[in-house]
């Protein structure tokens, strides 16, 4: 099998199944391999079984948490791995996790050509570890799949040495295949939800709401909210919410309702159905865009990689300061918005054009 498809995370399983998809589809082996790191390997086969996605060939249950060890840790393993299957040609990986980076280095010292899906997005900001990652993922990569033109011009001047082709996002590609599942769970969705109209938010990373100050803020913009509130919960946040005295607070909210957190299609239809999205997540602003939902984002946080959504009109960056917050989701309440009726992100034929690349590169 000269392909290799490693994934770690659930966004990564859903922004890599269309590419998946379109190998099967061709009859291309491949090696799918699940490094563990967000969840133990029982949780994420519900996920990709979800998904419709093959049982990975090989997964591994991670035994270190500090992101140093653990990524020590996915090297050997995938070296072990990639090993035994006699060192595919191709590595395909996605996006910018410590699993991306701890497969694109190991691939390197194999001798195993990279194929970066999602290349060239740039935050501009040091303080977030995916910046870091991004950034070495595509300097290591020899086929860098920019989802965009600005994700390309990144990538230029920067001057990475490996081929750039711009193939949109594969998270579009995801929505169109997965869009009739979400019609089927989305009036028991619905049913859930106490309120006719509702912002969605979610609010989870690091820089965030390891910040006391920064997640006080946050319960802030939840209690003054003028709209109804929907947030399914992240685990870690719940947890910093509970060490800093906060979630009695945040349960007493009486237009905020807190939900577990939700499976793909559950999401998407909370997502299709609510007024404003609320979101300290890069994915999120890319999804918001899809023609099927069409979404306005408020942006928690000082910058974006996903320019392209604050272009186009999806996404306003706002930060995390609530009288800014509070202001301009009262603004979008008011707004007759029109909303592009295309994405920025793609066409939904990312995955189409990256395996034609992909396969295009095992004849050279």
């Amino acid at each position: 099998m000269s392909i290799a498809i490693v994934v770690g995370t659930r966004p990564e399983i859903i922004k890599m199944a269309p590419v998946v998809k379109e190998l099967e589809k061709r009859r291309v082996e491949f090696i799918f391999i699940h490094s563990g790191q967000h969840y133990d390997y029982e949780m994420s086969q519900v996920f990709i079984e979800e998904l419709g996605l093959p049982r990975p060939y090989e997964s591994f249950e991670l035994e270190n948490s500090n992101p140093a060890s653990q990524m020590g840790e996915m090297m050997i393993k995938l070296e072990e791995v990639l090993e035994k299957h006699r060192r595919p040609r191709v590595m395909l990986i996605q996006g910018d996790t410590n699993t991306m980076l701890a497969a694109g280095l190991t691939a390197l010292k194999l001798g195993i050509r990279i194929g970066h899906v999602e290349a060239g997005l740039r935050s501009f900001d040091w303080r977030m570890p995916e910046e870091h990652n991004r950034r070495m993922i595509d300097h290591v990569s020899h086929y860098l799949f920019a989802p965009t033109e600005i994700a390309k011009k990144n990538l230029l001047e920067e001057h990475v040495w490996g081929e750039i082709f711009v193939t949109g996002n594969t998270v579009i590609d995801a929505i169109d295949m997965y869009f009739d599942k979400v019609r089927e769970v989305e009036d028991k969705v619905l049913s859930q939800v106490k309120f006719r109209e509702y912002v969605l938010v979610t609010f989870h990373r690091a820089e965030n709401v390891d910040d006391p100050h920064v997640l006080r803020d946050f319960v802030r913009i939840l209690r003054r909210s003028p709209i109804p509130v929907v947030y399914p919960i992240h685990p870690r946040t719940r947890r910093r919410l509970q060490e800093y005295g906060l979630w009695g607070q945040v349960e007493e909210i009486p237009h905020l309702q807190i939900l577990p957190p939700q499976g793909y299609f559950e999401f998407l239809a909370l997502m299709k159905n609510c007024r404003v999205i609320m979101t300290d997540s890069g994915g999120l602003q890319e999804e918001a865009t899809h023609p099927k939902i069409r979404k306005p984002v408020l942006v928690l946080r000082t910058s974006t990689e996903r320019p392209e959504a604050v272009i186009h009109g999806f996404a306003r960056v706002v930060g995390i300061n609530p009288v800014v917050v509070l202001t301009e989701l009262e603004k979008i309440l008011n707004e007759n918005l029109k909303l592009p009726e295309q994405s920025p992100f793609g066409d939904g034929k990312a995955a189409m054009r990256i395996v034609d690349i992909a396969l295009s590169k095992l004849e050279t």
